[in-house]
């Protein structure tokens, strides 16, 4: 009786952590189907005399509408799909590349780099907006995609991650017996290693595609021309001089985290287990 009475306990005050997550995202989906005076007027959905005590007709789909004809959201769309995807990928190519070399090859100057990549994960991202800015000034990549992904290529978080999963997951003897048959470091590296950190490469591209899809202020300093605004920014631009229409604000949100979410139920197994290869041996 005590085990089911802790059983009931816990189970219902898991229920209602969960209710109370998700009544936030209840409200922007309600908001994002109302009009304006419906917004103001209602917490939830617009009262009527439907079921429920609900104005079921009174819901519309108009906020969704006027954010794909009227005020440019696809083009921002497109722009958040390129610079996520691109960035991912070669991210986690790069911080793959990184970690292996980190932990599997023996060189001069390896423990020094350590150093420096370990130094690097406490240095706050703010303070290197100044002199990120200035390096893409001189180098005359303000403006372009390539200044915004150049600098975020190889995160010391994500060689770090790589460096403890390829130290966990891939065994010297396969690495010596495949040098032995006559295979390259490349074909090495893409061939047996990245086969073996398949759940940290899909855990660290969701981390590196949801940090470019939400990135906010890396856009706003380096990408002056509107055109090449991501979503992120595009939404900011919503909120207007004299007033702001909150329903198309909340539509826009869902837009915008509809590809994440999908994207985490896509990867959630890999995200899991990829965070948890490297957490064993140091």
């Amino acid at each position: 009786m005590l085990r089911r009475l802790a059983n009931v306990l816990l189970y219902g005050l898991l229920i209602f952590f969960a209710v109370l997550t998700l009544v936030p995202f209840a409200y922007m989906v309600c908001g994002a189907l109302k009009s304006k005076y419906d917004f103001a007027a209602s917490l939830f959905l617009p009262a009527g005399g439907g079921w429920l005590g609900v104005g079921w007709d009174r819901l519309t789909l108009a906020n969704f509408a006027r954010l794909f004809t009227e005020l440019g959201l696809p083009r921002a769309l497109h722009n958040s799909i390129l610079l996520a995807s691109v960035s991912s990928i070669l991210t986690v190519l790069c911080c793959a590349m990184g970690g292996y070399a980190l932990a599997k090859h023996r060189f001069r100057g390896r423990d020094t780099v350590m150093g420096v990549v370990l130094s690097a994960l406490i240095i706050p991202g703010p303070l290197l907006l100044a002199p990120s800015f200035q390096l893409l000034y001189n180098l005359d990549l303000l403006d372009t995609y390539t200044g915004l992904i150049l600098p975020g290529l190889a995160p010391a978080f994500g060689v770090f991650l790589f460096r403890q999963a390829m130290l966990n997951s891939v065994p010297d003897e396969l690495l010596e017996a495949a040098r032995m048959d006559g295979a390259g470091e490349i074909r090495i590296f893409f061939e047996l290693v990245l086969p073996l950190v398949r759940p940290m490469l899909g855990a660290f591209l969701m981390i590196s595609f949801m940090g470019t899809w939400n990135n906010f202020i890396s856009p706003q300093i380096i990408l002056q021309s509107p055109e090449l605004h991501p979503l992120s920014v595009a939404l900011n631009n919503l909120k207007g001089l004299y007033g702001t229409d909150y329903g198309v604000i909340m539509a826009g949100t869902i837009v915008s985290i509809a590809p994440v979410m999908c994207l985490f139920l896509l990867l959630q197994k890999e995200f899991i287990s990829g965070l948890t290869s490297g957490a064993v041996k140091g």
